[in-house]
């Protein structure tokens, strides 16, 4: 089980999202896909934080990925976004991600939740560290009763979140925000996963 990373997003309505801070934990990869596989995961997660609706939560698989998106919902507009493999269990991701949220509207939004234009939440590093084994959520266990309160939607594949006609390969190809090693490197991954297949 693995957590890639956490990023904790501004999506004002009607404009592109804007991540505040984030933290990626590539160690488990190639020195030399460290760029392609970061970029790509600021995408994916940038597009679904934009995407997931006020208060929701879903689930959302892509390749050996799994992202993990809660939109705070209300004026603060701040959207969570955990990336893990899909081995991660889904509720202790939903406690990191509430507790991650929890400590940065208390922590760095004044209360008139106006976005600071400078950001400083070094804790985003201790949850990616800490909660690298799921079993560390019982510390935020309390949030549980909550969490089973409230809709978690699983999508299977990506394309379930785009929109109608919309493909995750056009998006890629199209988007000028990603860099041409990226392109490839999200291709390339793609056709080599596409060889095998689990029975």
């Amino acid at each position: 089980m693995k957590i890639y990373g956490l990023t904790i997003l501004h999506t004002p309505l009607s404009q592109p999202s804007m991540p505040l801070v984030t933290m990626m934990d590539l160690s488990s990869f190639s020195f030399y896909q460290h760029p392609s596989i970061s970029e790509f995961m600021s995408f994916f997660g940038r597009m679904l934080a934009e995407r997931t609706p006020q208060g929701g939560r879903e689930s959302v698989q892509e390749g050996s990925y799994t992202a993990h998106v809660y939109n705070w919902g209300g004026t603060e507009q701040v959207v969570g976004v955990l990336i893990a493999d899909h081995k991660y269990p889904v509720c202790p991701a939903f406690l990191l991600l509430t507790k991650a949220l929890d400590d940065f509207m208390a922590k760095v939004l004044t209360s008139s939740y106006a976005m600071p234009s400078a950001i400083s939440f070094p804790e985003v590093q201790t949850y990616v560290q800490k909660y690298q084994d799921p079993c560390q959520a019982d510390a935020i266990m309390h949030v549980q009763q909550e969490l089973n309160k409230m809709k978690i939607v699983l999508h299977k594949t990506t394309e379930s979140v785009l929109e109608h006609g919309e493909r995750i390969n056009d998006l890629v190809d199209r988007l000028n925000v990603l860099s041409t090693q990226t392109k490839v490197f999200y291709r390339t991954t793609k056709e080599q996963n596409s060889c095998c297949v689990l029975m």
